[in-house]
């Protein structure tokens, strides 16, 4: 029930929220610049509005170094440093205690029948590069449900749901939504790659001691042959998911239940993520905030406010 629920919910969010346009759309008013008049002009929660501008095709590429560069940029100013500094310290304090918070959630796990093996069936399968690539996977347990909701496919599915609802009603909203979804996963699937090469963080599955080990900047060979003994630090699931969830709920403020059931549900992914070997609970404080930022980043950049002008 619970693995064709998720399911669903990545099918069906795009039309959700695409069709709350009727009860969260208003026409441009009398005061609105003349060259805004035949824009769209979407509420707040707090009365105020925003208009958004229609992408380009490859704005989701061409955007992605000058966003990339300016992300970073702010989040080192000085008023983001003690975030910094709280990513930090709860890292530290969790890769501490990894091996045993691994032990015990996949004790619990175990305990309770929750398997931990990646179980699925694929919904279409291509040759690329004569190797067998799924395009999409039917989960049939629940811990592989979870974990399947953070791979790349369950954006690019999203992506795809936003960019023809907004063809077929004109939406420039949805529009923009499939363009910084599509922008943020090739963007924070190249950043965390390369942190992952960098820090070279066994997952738990291979790990050689306590809490793996860490062989920074590994022969490329090694890293793309091997990939459970360099590729655990941070988690890319995480930070690829939490954006998504970031770049609808800022998109669609007036949808108020997306921001607590998509957080919970990459809650849930993070704990699927321990119980199959994949990840370190000190994997996700920094993935989930390069998600959580970026997604904000993107979006607020794309907003053009206006005043609710009471």
């Amino acid at each position: 029930m619970i693995k064709k629920c998720l399911f669903l919910l990545i099918l069906l969010l795009p039309l959700f929220a695409i069709a709350t346009s009727i009860t969260d759309t208003l026409p441009a008013g009398s005061d609105t610049m003349i060259a805004l008049r035949k824009q769209r002009i979407y509420l707040e929660k707090n009365g105020d509005s925003f208009i958004c501008n229609k992408p380009k095709l490859f704005n989701f590429v061409t955007h992605i170094p000058g966003d990339a560069v300016g992300y970073v940029k702010q989040s080192f100013r000085k008023e983001n440093l003690y975030k910094v500094g709280i990513i930090g310290g709860s890292t530290a304090l969790l890769i501490i205690f990894d091996q045993q918070i691994t032990n015990g959630l996949q004790s619990f796990a175990k305990r309770n029948g929750i398997s931990a093996s990646e179980d699925f069936d694929a919904i279409v399968s291509v040759k690329l590069f004569g190797k067998k690539t799924n395009l999409g996977k039917m989960p049939k347990n629940v811990n592989t449900a979870f974990y399947n909701i953070g791979q790349g496919s369950s954006v690019v599915l999203m992506a795809a749901g936003f960019y023809i609802g907004g063809l077929i009603k004109k939406d420039n909203r949805a529009l923009q939504t499939a363009s910084q979804l599509g922008e943020s996963f090739l963007a924070l699937g190249f950043g965390t790659q390369l942190m992952k090469y960098g820090t070279g963080r066994e997952n738990p599955s291979d790990a050689s001691i306590p809490g793996g080990r860490w062989r920074p900047f590994p022969t490329l060979s090694d890293f793309q042959n091997k990939k459970p003994k360099y590729d655990a630090f941070p988690s890319g699931h995480l930070a690829t998911f939490v954006s998504a969830v970031t770049i609808i709920s800022e998109n669609y403020p007036r949808i108020r239940w997306i921001k607590p059931v998509g957080y919970t549900i990459a809650g849930l992914l993070g704990l699927a993520m321990i119980n199959n070997g994949v990840h370190w609970a000190g994997d996700f404080p920094l993935g989930f905030a390069m998600g959580y930022g970026f997604g904000k980043f993107i979006t607020k950049k794309n907003h053009l406010k206006l005043t609710s002008g009471r």
